[in-house]
């Protein structure tokens, strides 16, 4: 009989299925807001690059069980679906709300085969559509992470369903049921936690509804045994033993759970739930008026807020508080509803009992009576307490409908109630479009939250609003002058306006009402982890002074004695110790950090930089490849990692190096510096044409790139183009007209190709403007007054420039062909000298410094590495590629030897060239 009844026609689920798409439709216009940002955006899980067994190691949010700060909410399945939508859409929301309407479809058709467990046909579509269309749910369907709670219903309502099959003929046990029921009951609260109360609802309809006992029954049998005059009858004991069975179910999941968490509940502070942390009477007064205000929200769902924390609901502090006869009130409707359900027999009696089982039982764990939760009230936790509160609805008007006097005014409110509630819930709707639009219209409600002041905050400052941001985040300090987080929010928008001054003050506030440090004394039961940021902040800040180094390593330090597991504060301190050059104590910090958290590929990125500036490159090299290994394309790991295996002149290595500089452009395609290095990789390799894509494709993204400009115009006149070389490097010096090894380059090809020694005098004389001790530049302006056939110019030039450079043996022989020529023409009386001789000397003496410099374009920009700033800082070296020349290598060294001699031995060809006319 109970499964014909339970049957759902097609027109009945089209039905609900129609008015859900109605109510809901506008949901797809919305985004990820509130805790979807958490649980979605910043939760590396749902990657698929994150191993799956992460979700069940995890939190809801993508925190380690493990650690602390973890909020111990353990949702693996429910992350799994998000994990399924990223897979098809990232991070597309539209799939995300789409998913979250089906699934609330599916609850309001379960719910409708329940309901007609207990009601007849119409009054089950009644209750099925109110459930539907409940303003109440909007948290639950609206926001993502609402999902937990729509998933949890499901397979909590198919556990129930069952468990009703249990009941075979002659009252015998069906145990497949019962195994499926305990199945269901762990996927359940795999789901979201409050899916194990479905156990109590089994529980109760065994013995009130399947049994058909009721509680003086009970009682009598009870007295009867204890008396000695009867035993437990054999039904009692059928039911006995599938009770147990349910129990240790139950207490096994439960079991399970808690070695889940490591026997340790999330730590919460006085601003999540401010009566938590009250002294008695005001925590159970408060406790216990937040039912009837649950209560409330069912019944009057106008005034809906995301946020219920903080001053939201005032502490209910006496006896002679008004808000406890509301509570009173409750208490004694509530018990009387439950005296007449287990009381009498009959239907109207089972129908009320299965409705409040429905609205207590699974309200329980978020009810603060028996542990403290992380909320006040919360919106979507209602999502299956407003089933019973459904039911409870639909049998009143039913009953009202039984009376003809009552029949048209009961339908009328029906559908007056539908009607206000669906359009209530569709305008709702529009109020989790954005971040903006939900806390503003959370504000509307309630403007004693100091959170919601601090929430519209964080919207227009990620909107980039810092001015209107400061604003809130001001009164948010007004609003709870004890906030942390509050004044914390101020000080970094004050640094976001460049208010240096006005940010450490507001820091200091939020430091002055943290606990008082007592060294060895850890404080997680009594500070937010997220707190402690106060330290990382205000060192991050004064550390900016190069004055204050010391001061800002106390401030880490005082964090860390907070708490010793505490991350990012070694983490900073390891970044701030390598700006202080210590780099032994930096490495200390990051390998502390590593014990903590070895699969931070960050961390293994920041510890390759430190062995950069220990200068042990093999190390740097597996820690670049350990954070790799973690996060394939971590962007800075994979760019700073072939720089040192560029610099590492093993031509074994360039392969490696190429791929992992081609998948870094391909992260960043804007970057022009992954293009220049792919270009030198390139020049290495001898691919003239290819080095010469990769330059243009940088310098197209960089007009001004100081480094790719030069070696672009190096390659050309490496390559016998010259004449191309030459409007690259007009380019280069009209951005840096100081750039001496662009003049010299530029005098070079303008006097040995252009044949233009005037202007190849104008790049030479600037060079010594710059510089006036500059050789190179001196000695080729030195050529040009010989070209000039201004030989006494020229000997006095080669005077002055030997005194710079007394031990470059060129200059000295150079001047002596130069005096030579002078004393010959003196001695002949000759008119003309043949200028070629000392031009070539001269052409073959910069081809071999051109080839020097290629050297130090590229080691410039390899030695970049050294000079890298840490995670979530732009490497400052990349604009800065030739500003510091590092030392040579043995092998370069070598190579340039080899080419030093080749040099003097044409030299020697030509000066006996030049003797000999």
């Amino acid at each position: 009989l109970l499964e014909k009844m339970a049957d759902v026609s097609l027109k009945e689920a089209a039905l609900i299925l129609a008015v859900v798409t109605a109510c809901y439709w506008n949901s797809l216009f919305c985004g990820f807001v509130f805790d979807d940002v958490s649980a979605i955006l910043d939760n590396k899980d749902l990657h698929p690059s994150t191993p799956l067994r992460n979700l069940f190691q995890n939190d809801f949010w993508g925190t380690p069980m493990s650690e602390e700060r973890s909020h111990k909410s353990y949702r693996p399945l429910t992350v799994l679906t998000f994990r399924l939508n990223y897979l098809f859409s990232e991070l597309n929301a539209v799939s995300y709300h789409f998913l979250n309407l089906v699934f609330h479809a599916v609850v309001c058709i379960v719910f409708l085969k329940v309901c007609k467990l207990f009601l007849d046909s119409r009054s089950s579509v009644v209750a099925s559509l109110l459930f539907a269309v409940h303003p109440i749910h909007t948290e639950a369907v609206t926001g993502v992470v609402g999902r937990a709670e729509l998933l949890s219903s499901i397979f909590f309502l198919a556990a129930f369903l069952s468990y009703t099959k249990s009941k075979g003929p002659d009252n015998t046990i069906v145990w497949t049921p019962i195994a499926v029921t305990v199945f269901l009951v762990a996927v359940a609260t795999l789901c979201k936690e409050q899916g194990i109360t479905v156990v109590g609802i089994c529980c109760v309809y065994e013995v009130f509804i399947a049994q058909g006992y009721t509680l003086p029954v009970l009682l009598d049998t009870a007295v009867q045994i204890l008396q000695g005059k009867g035993s437990i009858p054999f039904s009692m004991l059928q039911t006995l033993l599938k009770l147990i069975v349910l129990m240790f179910s139950t207490l096994l999941l439960v079991v399970v759970r808690v070695q889940v968490i490591q026997s340790q509940l999330p730590v919460f502070t006085r601003f999540d739930n401010p009566a938590a942390v009250s002294p008695s009477p005001a925590r159970q007064l408060t406790f216990n008026y937040l039912l009837p205000v649950n209560a409330w929200l069912l019944l009057n769902p106008s005034e809906l807020c995301c946020d219920w924390t903080m001053g939201t609901i005032p502490l209910v502090e006496s006896l002679l508080d008004v808000r406890n006869v509301a509570t009173v009130t409750f208490f004694c409707f509530l018990g009387s509803l439950i005296v007449f359900s287990v009381r009498y027999p009959g239907d109207s009696s089972k129908t009320v009992l299965m409705g409040l089982c429905l609205i207590v039982l699974p309200f329980i764990p978020a009810s603060n009576l028996f542990f403290p939760v992380g909320f006040v009230v919360a919106e979507r936790v209602l999502y299956v307490p407003s089933m019973g509160f459904c039911i409870l609805v639909a049998h009143g008007w039913k009953k009202l409908c039984n009376k003809s006097v009552l029949r048209k005014v009961s339908w009328v409110c029906l559908v007056l109630v539908l009607f206000t509630h669906a359009l209530k819930t569709l305008h709702r709707n529009w109020d989790w479009e954005s971040e903006y639009t939900l806390f503003m219209s959370a504000l509307k409600v309630n403007k004693n939250n100091a959170k919601l002041w601090n929430n519209v905050g964080h919207a227009l400052e990620n909107e980039k609003n810092f001015e209107r941001a400061l604003q809130f985040f001001i009164q948010a300090t007004q609003v709870q002058p004890d906030d942390i987080g509050a004044h914390m929010n101020v000080g970094r928008t004050y640094k976001n306006l460049n208010k240096t001054k006005e940010a450490e003050e507001s820091y200091m506030i939020a430091k002055s009402l943290m606990p008082q440090i007592i060294p060895g004394k850890k404080y997680a039961a009594r500070v937010a982890p997220n707190h402690l940021n106060v330290y990382i902040n205000l060192a991050n800040l004064i550390r900016a002074n190069e004055s204050r180094l010391e001061e800002a390593d106390q401030l880490y330090r005082q964090a860390i004695s907070m708490r010793p597991d505490f991350k990012q504060a070694y983490i900073s301190r390891g970044e701030l110790l390598l700006k202080m050059n210590k780099p032994l104590k930096a490495k200390e910090a990051y390998l502390r950090a590593l014990e903590l958290d070895r699969t931070n590929a960050d961390l293994w990125y920041n510890l390759a930089i430190v062995y950069i500036e220990l200068k042990d490159p093999t190390e740097a090299l597996k820690n670049f490849n350990q954070a790799l290994e973690l996060n394939p394309m971590h962007k800075l790991a994979l760019f700073n990692s072939a720089l040192l295996m560029q610099e590492s002149g093993d031509a074994r290595l360039r392969p490696e190096a190429k791929q992992r500089l081609l998948n870094y452009v391909k992260e960043e395609p804007q970057d022009a510096n992954g293009y220049f290095n792919l270009g030198m990789l390139a020049m290495d390799d001898k691919k003239d044409t290819e080095a010469e894509a990769w330059m243009k494709k940088a310098i197209r993204l960089q007009p001004n790139f100081r480094s790719a400009l030069f070696n672009l115009a190096l390659l050309y006149s490496q390559t016998a183009k010259e004449l191309m070389a030459l409007p690259i490097l007009e380019d280069l010096l009209r951005y840096y007209p100081d750039h001496t090894k662009g003049l010299i380059l530029k005098g070079d090809i303008l006097m040995n190709q252009k044949k233009d020694i005037s202007g190849a005098r104008k790049c030479f004389e600037k060079i010594l403007e710059l510089d006036p001790n500059n050789v190179q530049g001196k000695h080729n302006l030195c050529v040009v007054y010989f070209e000039e056939r201004d030989l006494k110019k020229a000997e006095k030039c080669l005077v002055e420039t030997l005194a710079l450079a007394p031990h470059e043996e060129y200059i000295q022989r150079h001047l002596n062909i130069v005096r030579s020529k002078i004393a010959s023409l003196s001695a002949a009386e000759q008119a003309s000298l043949p200028a070629d001789g000392v031009a070539a000397v001269e052409e073959k003496k910069k081809s071999f410094e051109n080839s020097k410099e290629v050297k130090i374009e590229k080691k410039t920009t390899q030695a970049a590495i050294n000079t890298g700033q840490l995670k979530n800082k732009k490497r400052t070296e990349k604009n800065n590629m030739d500003k510091e020349t590092p030392k040579k290598s043995t092998k370069e060294i070598k190579d340039i030897e080899k080419k030093r001699v080749a040099a003097l031995k044409r030299l020697e060809e030509i000066e006996r060239i030049l003797n000999g006319e």
